[in-house]
């Protein structure tokens, strides 16, 4: 178990934080499988902040990383499974959002069985 109750788990060899990101994963396979979306990538990272260094300290990059990635209807979807919306995440969610106006982002959840999907 996790600080926030996930439970890690596998599918196919690949590790996932939570339950319900596998199941998100599950479901955007088959919909790739479908045809209805295309290039499903995990974990994709993007640049917040590039490092610098000012008055000698040095400071290290600063990435946003979602959950999954894909091409729907020709433009690049980023989506994220969320539970619990942290500080950290919502911060960065708002640097993500600023830098990339043309990518669609999509916060992800699983309520009575059902995705719930917020486009942002």
């Amino acid at each position: 178990m996790t600080k926030y109750k996930n439970k890690k788990c596998e599918f196919n060899g690949i590790k996932f934080d939570s339950l319900v990101e596998r199941a998100r994963y599950i479901d955007l396979l088959d919909m790739q499988q479908c045809g209805l979306i295309s290039g499903l990538t995990l974990q994709p990272r993007f640049l917040l902040f590039d490092k610098f260094e000012r008055n000698k300290t040095k400071y290290r990059v600063t990435e946003y990383v979602a959950d999954f990635q894909y091409i729907e209807n020709d433009r690049l979807t980023v989506e994220d499974v969320k539970g619990m919306k942290t500080p950290v995440y919502k911060l960065k969610l708002k640097r993500f959002l600023f830098l990339n106006p043309l990518i669609i982002f999509r916060e992800v959840t699983l309520v009575k069985n059902k995705w719930e999907i917020l486009e942002l």
